[in-house]
């Protein structure tokens, strides 16, 4: 069983919101080089490889770079100007703007996708409800819709054959999706109603309400939140003590 396993899976989420807090006060590159290059380290030495967080992480793989190129293209001017087309404006800010940035992203999300992709939707429903407090009705509607979420991809597939089995699939492929994703809205609809009245049947909205499954912290989980003090005290602290702490409220 992984590190990550034993924690319970309110904490995560409670701890990538005092993280990002601080991580978003300051857009300098060393804060986001150091609090990525710790997670890094973290990762290695709990257990979780290379594989696992860019398999988890792929998505920011591809929003950094487009994040840095639309920062590096048209943030403010300041210094040397080394090139300029229409509005796009590469200057030495603008370069030390996208590097921030792409890192600030990368440094921000790979250890909350890693920390929260493949988390069990039925433990976390557990711990949203029992740890967190939160409404027992708002928690397994939640629940419920996250299970039946995988089921649109088949339903999707069923509609698109029944249409082509009906003569309806040759129009355009924008027309063809807009129609598809349409009976794809009533059919989740329908579902969502019938789940509602078999859930409310069964006694899921009643006002008291006990647990199968037993949710508490424990040591694992203040170990995690530790851990994410210290990577956040590590990275402001060593941007502050090399004079690149840059406040976002002075401006881009």
């Amino acid at each position: 069983m992984s590190a990550l396993a034993r924690v319970n899976p309110v904490t995560p989420l409670a701890a990538a919101v005092l993280y990002s807090i601080p991580m978003l006060l300051t857009i300098d590159v060393v804060s986001a080089a150091v609090a990525l290059g710790a997670w890094l380290v973290v990762f290695a030495a709990t257990g979780i490889g290379p594989r696992t967080v860019v398999r988890r992480a792929w998505p920011l793989l591809v929003a950094a770079p487009l994040s840095a190129v639309s920062m590096l293209l048209y943030a403010e001017p300041a210094g040397r100007i080394h090139a300029q087309i229409w509005v796009a404006v590469v200057s030495d800010r603008s370069i030390e703007l996208a590097v921030a940035i792409g890192l600030r992203v990368l440094a921000i999300g790979v250890p909350t996708l890693v920390g929260l992709v493949g988390v069990d939707p039925t433990r976390l429903a557990d711990g949203l409800a029992q740890v967190a407090r939160l409404p027992h009705r708002f928690v397994l509607a939640a629940l419920a819709g996250t299970r039946l979420f995988g089921v649109l991809g088949e339903d999707w597939r069923q509609i698109s054959l029944a249409r082509r089995a009906r003569g309806l699939g040759d129009t355009g492929v924008v027309r063809r999706s807009l129609q598809a994703a349409f009976a794809l809205l009533v059919v989740a609809l329908r579902r969502g109603g019938t789940l509602a009245t078999a859930m409310e049947a069964r006694g899921f909205g009643g006002p008291e309400r006990t647990w199968a499954r037993p949710s508490a912290l424990g040591r694992p989980d203040a170990v995690l939140v530790l851990v994410v003090a210290l990577v956040t005290l590590l990275a402001i602290g060593t941007s502050i003590a090399t004079g690149t702490f840059a406040p976002v409220w002075q401006g881009a």
